[in-house]
């Protein structure tokens, strides 16, 4: 009993909570704040200009729905689920009890590894929202939507599905730069001139003023040696220089195109093949007004839903939708623990967002 408290989902979840309040936070937890809703389904409403938008599931039965009124979609999809475990094997069982029972000073390493695996799986859900986030953040060439393919399962939504064959989102928020316009062109491009014709774009379609700037470092290296840049520093300062530092870049483009934040994201994870991926591609800058821009939503695992609280296994519920579950097999003896979760993004102020493909 001593050792199934010990790791039980409770005991994992508490531990979970106690080392979450010391991370950083990923950016899009902050821009989808996380919701939990009962069941599959993924409901929210878009103010649209009267187009409606579908949200298109591949690879299982899903309905999507619209009701077409101006102004305002109802978007129903049904959302993905995600579902991964570890073992607490027999020989970890005894190393454990054996090193208790002897009072072990190296008792707590191993006590440690096993929460250590249970936060790697929490941590592997959480990298799974915002995959999702930044997809439709920073969509690849322009098309909004959320595509994640692992053990022969293809999820695919798309934010913005064609009306009489146009991308109605691409064809007014995605601004892709041609030839010598391109950031790594560094004596003829104009990122102001690209800025602040997204941002005027935005403002003339709905009103909203973007006030934040999203990229990599990767791209945003790309201005240090930009000539107009360069040129614009010069006449505010009036000083020689050799090089302009990050804040330098960040201070001039702040005050000329009136942005209040320049954020430089640069979290990676491992895809399903283990190959590190970065968050936010290289290459894309996305333009944002202040506040949220939709939420992260969570709906119900068949876990919480026909198991928690029944008394057939474990379950605890952490960061809103993410169930751990545990249960003990007799041969081998073995504790299998698991994390699941069912999560989609909304998108509601997706109308209010510039992306930019600068090369």
């Amino acid at each position: 009993m001593l050792f199934d408290g010990l790791f039980s989902p409770a005991a994992i979840g508490a531990n979970w909570t106690e080392a979450a309040s010391n991370r950083i936070p990923y950016l899009g937890e902050g821009l989808f704040p996380a919701r939990k809703q009962a069941g599959l389904d993924l409901k929210w409403i878009k103010g649209s200009k009267g187009i409606p938008v579908s949200l298109m599931p591949s690879a299982f039965d899903a309905k999507a729905t619209f009701r077409d009124r101006i102004g305002v979609s109802k978007v129903e999809t049904e959302m993905p689920f995600f579902r991964e475990g570890f073992k607490i094997k027999e020989r970890d069982r005894q190393d454990i009890l054996r090193a208790q029972s002897a009072n072990d000073p190296y008792v707590n390493a191993a006590i440690n590894r096993v929460f250590d695996d249970a936060n790697e799986l929490i941590e592997g859900a959480m990298v799974v929202g915002e995959r999702e986030r930044m997809q439709l953040l920073f969509p690849v060439n322009g098309n909004v939507g959320i595509t994640i393919q692992a053990n022969g399962v293809d999820y695919t939504y798309d934010y913005d599905p064609q009306v009489n064959g146009v991308r109605q989102w691409k064809s007014r928020n995605y601004f892709e730069l041609e030839g010598t316009a391109k950031w790594d062109a560094p004596t003829t491009a104009d990122p102001f001139n690209d800025i602040q014709t997204a941002k005027d774009a935005i403002a003339a379609n709905t009103g909203s003023d973007l006030r934040i700037m999203i990229m990599n470092k990767a791209t945003f290296k790309l201005l240090r040696t930009n000539k107009t840049i360069k040129d614009r520093y010069l006449s505010k300062s009036g000083a020689a220089f050799g090089y302009l530092t990050d804040s330098e870049i960040i201070a001039i483009l702040k005050d000329t195109v009136d942005l209040d934040g320049i954020v430089l994201y640069d979290k990676q994870f491992r895809n399903e093949s283990k190959v590190a991926a970065k968050f936010v591609p290289d290459g894309y800058v996305a333009l944002i007004p202040a506040g949220t821009l939709g939420e992260t939503c969570y709906g119900t695992t068949p876990e919480e839903a026909d198991l928690m609280g029944k008394g057939v296994a474990p379950v605890q519920i952490v960061n809103e939708g993410i169930a751990i579950t545990q249960e003990t097999t007799i041969n081998p003896v073995n504790v299998n623990t698991f994390a699941s979760e069912i999560v989609l993004p909304s998108y509601e102020r997706m109308d209010e967002v510039a992306v930019l493909k600068v090369c």
